[in-house]
């Protein structure tokens, strides 16, 4: 029997969640030939092949599931020391994680942000862009900023205030086509909607995007209608907004972190000046109205 470090395991386990190594490669943050080299190294050291190769993709051989689901409990074994260490040091300072979506990355918590780092100096800011929701557990961030109807099971947080959505189109006049979502956007409150409009008045969508600022620049541009964050909608954004919304759309907007890291001094000082920083923009985050 070989002793393994974890450090090897974690390639077998990327490759075998992610189904590639490209996308195994950028999940880990390295490039595609060390993971391959890895996984050689690991299959021939145990003399056995793990994964079936194919055009598509490397898929685990039938037999090795309990391998892997035994990695999964290591892994979570691993992030859960990683978590508990994090949270022994008592001063204010180091790096911080935060995860949030394209509009608030780009729209609202870059000026929030840069008013925290100067008061609280020894504090560093990671921000990290993506609809999809990032892995709080594995530590691929420290905390969320998430506009949702609730959190996922595991997370600790607060709602912090509400995000208001609207239906616009070109300041210009546009086309009545729409523009539609693809990815995570279609499972949001203003996805579902337009998604049941359309489905009333027998239409669909001209054109799809995956981005709520892509949407917004296809609106102004021209291309067609469709319901973004009201803080997207303001003046200089080339938009109009049509009263078509029944009644408000909107959809809490959550400061969160793992459960185990919500005492830990830097996170939740970073946490309670987040939260305040959206309270006091409410207003505009609900209506776009009275920008901060």
């Amino acid at each position: 029997m070989h002793n393994e470090s974890w450090d090897d395991l974690r390639f077998l386990l990327a490759v075998a969640d992610a189904g590639s190594v490209n996308a195994a490669a950028r999940k880990l943050g390295v490039n595609h030939a060390t993971v391959l080299r890895r996984l050689a190294a690991f299959e021939a050291r145990h003399g056995m092949m793990i994964f079936d190769r194919s055009a598509q993709g490397h898929r685990l051989r039938p037999g090795f599931e309990p391998v892997v689901a035994a990695l999964r409990q290591i892994d979570g074994a691993v992030s859960a020391v990683d978590r508990l260490l994090a949270g022994r040091g008592a001063r204010v300072r180091g790096a911080v994680r935060i995860t949030s979506t394209d509009t608030f990355c780009t729209a609202v918590l870059p000026p929030v942000l840069a008013a925290i780092a100067t008061r609280e100096p020894d504090l560093e800011f990671e921000l990290l862009c993506s609809n999809a929701h990032l892995d709080l557990s594995r530590m691929d961030a420290e905390i969320a900023v998430r506009p949702a109807p609730a959190l996922p099971e595991g997370l600790s947080g607060e709602i912090a205030a509400e995000l208001g959505f609207v239906a616009v189109e070109a300041a210009s006049g546009a086309a009545p086509d729409w523009l539609g979502y693809k990815g995570t956007l279609a499972a949001t409150v203003a996805g579902r909607w337009v998604t049941a409009y359309l489905d009333t008045t027998g239409g669909r969508p001209k054109m799809l995007g995956d981005s709520f600022l892509v949407l917004r620049d296809m609106a102004s541009a021209g291309m067609g209608r469709t319901v973004i964050p009201a803080c997207l909608a303001g003046p200089g954004s080339g938009l109009r907004r049509l009263d078509l919304l029944p009644a408000p759309l909107t959809v809490p907007i959550w400061v969160a972190c793992h459960e185990d890291l919500s005492h830990v001094p830097r996170i939740r000082t970073v946490m309670r000046a987040v939260r305040k920083a959206l309270r006091d923009r409410r207003d505009w985050l609900l209506t776009g109205d009275d920008a901060p």
